[in-house]
């Protein structure tokens, strides 16, 4: 049962993570390339905020939701 958790452990570190062993050991020459994921995950939040709240912003202006006070029954 030993060889099952230490095969997962290899899985993991040897495999997986291995990339961003490679980013650790770039962090060590530039900084912006070793965040570059980082970044990366910035970009895509923000786009995902900017189109959802455009969406919102359509369906605001059409007038497409019940803004009611008794739109639910539970109010």
């Amino acid at each position: 049962m030993t060889d099952f958790f230490y095969a997962i452990e290899d899985l993991f570190v040897n495999v997986l993570f291995a990339p961003f062993d490679a980013l650790r050991a770039l962090e060590l020459e530039n900084w912006a390339a070793a965040n570059t994921l980082n970044w990366l995950f910035i970009v895509v939040g923000f786009v995902a905020f900017t189109y959802w709240m455009l969406q919102l912003k359509k369906y605001n202006d059409n007038n497409e939701e019940n803004k009611t006070i008794s739109s639910h029954s539970y109010l």
